[in-house]
């Protein structure tokens, strides 16, 4: 039996902190917030209409099949899910309404309705080879240690598989070759942004993303995704974890060239093994002993602006997420990845058709829009500059009311979230949401000393739900039981 201590209580680590609980081990989780979910953030608003909660981080649970197998391995069932049809109602700037939904064959016909038979056509060859990359992805990516480009390049790949997996290529690129519509275009690009990359420096490779997520369907979690988060607490505490919420770690301990323990305050936490789920860049500059500079594997990730509204009335033409595209999407990402607000942003809002979020005949809704990083210097922007948060924050309703969904006269109230607030509450630098964006290689999950292992979003195999659940899964393989 190893002591084990957990940097962070994200989905990350606390699913690992579980994992290893139930493998024989004692384990003890240090977060600094006063609340557990890192990422998978929460914000509750008591108005005199009644309650709203908004999820302040992911509003989609993909690949449900990893959360099964998690909690399978835990003891326990997972939490209910519900299918969303449509996925996504993407909305582009000409009035052209396209609905995505988990059926393969459905979806293609839906293209063919709104963008014509060629583009269905178009789609179902790029379909074809997007499932070639996604196979190889999970079985010789996803679910194992990747801790180098030498590995990367052992894998075992069948040469169908490189082909398909095209190294070298772009996500912009695969589009221009193999779609013929832009509005395809347009739709595939984004995937990029959930990896929080540009489409135009991002990996081919990517294109196994859309085909997990129509493939396997898009999920809403009664309630909120941030109920995944008390699901995964619940099943710590039931396997003798423990969980301590504002406790800061300000350093790893390490002596002989192997972890012995954290700090903690002005107190010593011995410790045999040390999981990380904070940020990898924040661990090696300024947890470890010796600042260690992390080798650049990849750009820093895009940050999010948010708006969360409370909305008297409903809305027509909106489903649980609706995503409204502008007429120049590269306008967006050159200004973006320069470092600047974008005029006219792609504008993804969320509303949940769940009463336990929303007072009757209300609406909570979450806004969200790509955004520079917090910082000074090159690509970023200082989110905390007075009056520029509230400015951006009308802009965006403009944007949306230009867009045909003007709800600022049924605004009852709004809350803006900058990537400042998200550095703030998660310590993610400049609010970066996955840490590094778009490639396939990423920080390590084993350190660099021993002892000590990385989890979450900034760490292989990236950053969203499943990927931060599956690398919990290789960190607690790594360390092996009691």
């Amino acid at each position: 039996m190893a002591e084990v201590v957990v940097i962070g209580a994200g989905v990350g680590g606390l699913a690992c902190a579980a994992r290893l609980a139930a493998a024989g081990h004692r384990v003890t989780v240090l977060e600094r917030s006063t609340v557990v979910g890192g990422k998978l953030g929460r914000r509750v608003v008591e108005r005199p209409e009644g309650t709203y909660r908004f999820d302040t981080g992911p509003s989609l649970l993909t690949l449900p099949q990893v959360f099964d197998e998690l909690f399978g391995d835990l003891g326990a069932p997972p939490p209910d899910l519900v299918p969303l049809d449509p996925l996504v109602r993407h909305v582009f700037a000409d009035g052209t309404v396209l609905d995505s939904c988990a059926d393969p064959g459905e979806f293609a016909d839906r293209i063919g309705a709104a963008l014509g038979a060629t583009a269905a056509a178009d789609w179902r060859r790029l379909w074809r080879r997007a499932g070639r990359v996604w196979d190889a992805s999970w079985r010789d990516i996803l679910r194992r240690p990747v801790d180098s480009p030498a590995a990367l390049a052992g894998l075992a790949w069948r040469l169908g598989d490189l082909a398909a997996v095209a190294p070298g290529q772009t996500l912009r690129g695969l589009g221009r070759r193999t779609l013929g519509d832009p509005r395809l275009r347009m739709l595939l690009d984004r995937y990029a942004t959930y990896t929080g990359a540009d489409p135009r420096r991002a990996p081919a490779a990517l294109a196994a993303v859309p085909y997990a997520e129509l493939s396997f369907g898009g999920w809403y979690v009664p309630g909120g995704l941030g109920t995944l988060a008390d699901a995964l607490l619940e099943r710590c505490a039931a396997l003798g974890v423990t969980v301590r919420t504002e406790a800061a770690v300000s350093g790893v301990v390490v002596a002989g060239g192997r972890v012995t323990g954290v700090r903690l305050g002005s107190s010593f936490v011995p410790a045999d093994v040390v999981v990380s789920n904070v940020d990898a860049a924040t661990l090696y500059r300024d947890l470890l002993p010796t600042p260690r500079r992390l080798t650049r594997l990849a750009d820093r990730s895009l940050a999010g602006f948010v708006l969360l509204l409370g909305v008297a009335g409903a809305t027509p033409g909106l489903a649980h997420h609706t995503v409204f595209f502008p007429a120049d999407y590269d306008a967006e990402f050159d200004a973006v990845f320069g470092g600047r607000p974008a005029t006219d942003p792609t504008v993804f809002v969320t509303v949940a058709d769940d009463l336990t979020v929303r007072p009757a005949g209300h609406e909570a809704w979450f806004v969200l829009v790509n955004a520079p990083r917090h910082g000074v210097g090159s690509g970023a922007v200082d989110w905390s500059r007075p009056g520029l948060a509230s400015a951006y924050a009308d802009h965006v309703l403009s944007v949306l009311a230009a867009r045909g969904v003007d709800v600022r006269d049924r605004v009852l109230f709004r809350e803006v979230l900058t990537p400042a607030t998200l550095e703030q509450t998660t310590g993610a630098p400049g609010g970066a949401i996955y840490g590094t964006a778009g490639g396939l290689l990423r920080p390590a999950n084993r350190g660099p000393v021993d002892g000590l292992f990385l989890v979450g979003g900034s760490t292989h195999p990236g950053g969203g739900l499943p990927m931060v659940t599956l690398s919990a899964r290789i960190v607690a393989n790594q360390i092996g039981p009691a």
